[in-house]
């Protein structure tokens, strides 16, 4: 709910940013009329690039306490390739994964100074499922080696232009986080939370312990 607040509050800031440029555009008494043209322009740009700052932030979610960030259960659809169905809070979906192994991407939004005077809550993103073949012959031949859990729009990337920037505004602290690879098996159910140290994926049944033994 924070994070649809926060996409809620960016959408606003596009909105108002596009009234100011349509008073400068439409304005008859233009004084300076290019300059008033271009700045009303500028102004539209800053529009839209506000609003899609603001899709992009509707794709994080608040981390939840208490409980895992997903749940992943592994059906086998033949021979290393499986079908897995992830649930994240009331929303599951299923998409199909080649390999041995798999690995989980996700990109973590914490606050500093004015967010956490303001009582923000960390944030998250599933970004990647990635599988892994254990002979490295068969990573060439795989038809879906990686999944792409979410994306942003026209490339407006909040969280990539701070990492690359090393900025944080005194107001973020952007993270990336990963579940290294772990086994795939028939069956197979893991839970990822979100622990002091990073991501962990906990086995959930027996056939994932039975898995990791033999994997280990």
């Amino acid at each position: 709910m924070q994070y649809d607040g926060l996409a809620w509050a960016t959408a606003l800031l596009a909105v108002l940013v596009a009234v100011v440029a349509g008073r400068i555009l439409f304005d008859r008494s233009w004084f300076l009329g290019w300059l008033r043209g271009t700045c009303g322009l500028a102004f539209l740009a800053l529009a839209l690039l506000v609003a899609l700052v603001a899709r992009d932030l509707w794709s994080y979610s608040t981390l939840p306490e208490d409980k895992p960030l997903v749940t992943l259960s592994f059906k086998s659809m033949g021979p290393q390739s499986y079908q897995v169905t992830l649930l994240e809070g009331a929303t599951e979906r299923e998409l199909l994964l080649d390999g041995d192994l798999w690995q989980l991407d996700a990109r973590l939004f914490k606050w500093k100074g004015l967010g956490n005077l303001l009582g923000l809550q960390p944030g998250y993103r599933l970004e990647r499922l990635s599988g892994r073949f254990l002979a490295i012959e068969q990573q060439a031949l795989a038809q879906h080696p990686r999944a792409q859990l979410a994306s942003s729009p026209y490339g407006v990337d909040l969280w990539r232009w701070l990492r690359l920037a090393q900025r944080d505004f005194f107001l973020f602290v952007p993270e990336a986080q990963r579940v290294t690879y772990l086994p795939m098996a028939d069956g197979a159910v893991y839970s990822v939370s979100l622990s002091p140290t990073g991501l962990l994926a906990q086995p959930l049944n027996q056939v994932a312990k039975e898995a990791l033994k033999d994997w280990r």
